[in-house]
């Protein structure tokens, strides 16, 4: 494990930029560019100040910034660290199985079943399925890791009366979608999906390995078939600090023009 060195860190005192800014946007380069890599050591607060002659609280405001943005991350008694990368998901832009978009990515993925059954109907999850109340759902809870860390865990509700008998498949290696097409001839064509920033509550905190209130990503999903017809219903919260989404924008070629 290496630790960053400092000697060639320059901030320029005449210059409008905020010295704890310049010192962030060095540190984050120098991860950037691999010269920093994930578990390398930041030095201390003391240890910036004696070698760039600043004060502390402008060290703690540059890192405390790079700790809320994912960069950087502290273990009480034993430093501060490089955190590992985010996993960059085209999450709102295409459809692909968990498995198959850690695999492209170069990690490891593997999943745990917390739970599969068959349970009654419930209101809300009906309503988004677009079936009758007494209609029973197919529950399924999977906790799901890279590289052996957990990043998300998903609850998934499926109409039972589109596939009986899919609570006796082995979800710990088979995909969702593809047992869908190839058992029940549901291809799922496309999704619409709801994201929202929220705390983690106690729950969130022991299945991701984080700690309470910790910042998640809860994602709401609604898939189709070819027909439009609701297929799945499903809740995932995604660790803040290990993932990150991206979404092409294309701008429409309307005759409307905006000052923006």
């Amino acid at each position: 494990m290496a630790k960053l060195d400092i000697v060639n860190f320059k901030l320029d005192k005449n210059i409008p930029i905020p010295l704890y800014y310049q010192l962030k946007q060095q540190i984050i380069r120098e991860i950037t560019n691999n010269r920093l890599k994930p578990g390398d050591s930041i030095p201390t607060e003391e240890e910036f100040s004696r070698a760039l002659n600043i004060s502390r609280p402008t060290i703690r405001q540059a890192l405390g910034e790079l700790v809320n943005e994912g960069y950087i991350y502290r273990l009480k008694g034993k430093g501060t660290f490089v955190s590992p990368p985010k996993i960059d998901e085209l999450f709102f832009q295409k459809l692909e199985s968990f498995n198959d978009e850690m695999i492209k990515k170069g990690l490891k993925p593997s999943t745990r079943v917390l739970d599969l059954n068959v349970i009654p109907g419930i209101a809300r999850i009906n309503e988004m399925l677009n079936i009758p109340l007494e209609e029973k759902l197919v529950y399924l809870f999977r906790l799901r890791f890279a590289n052996d860390e957990p990043i998300v865990y998903v609850e998934t509700y499926l109409p039972y009366k589109d596939c009986p008998g899919i609570i006796e498949e082995d979800f710990t290696r088979g995909s969702l979608y593809r047992i869908l097409e190839e058992k029940y001839n549901k291809r799922i064509v496309r999704a619409t999906r709801k994201i929202e920033a929220v705390n983690a509550s106690k729950e969130d905190a022991k299945l991701l390995g984080i700690k309470n209130n910790d910042a998640i990503l809860f994602v709401r999903t609604v898939a189709y078939d070819w027909y439009g017809t609701p297929t799945e219903y499903s809740e995932a919260r995604y660790r803040g600090d290990r993932n990150q989404f991206s979404v092409d924008l294309v701008r429409s070629n309307g005759n409307n023009h905006t000052n923006q």
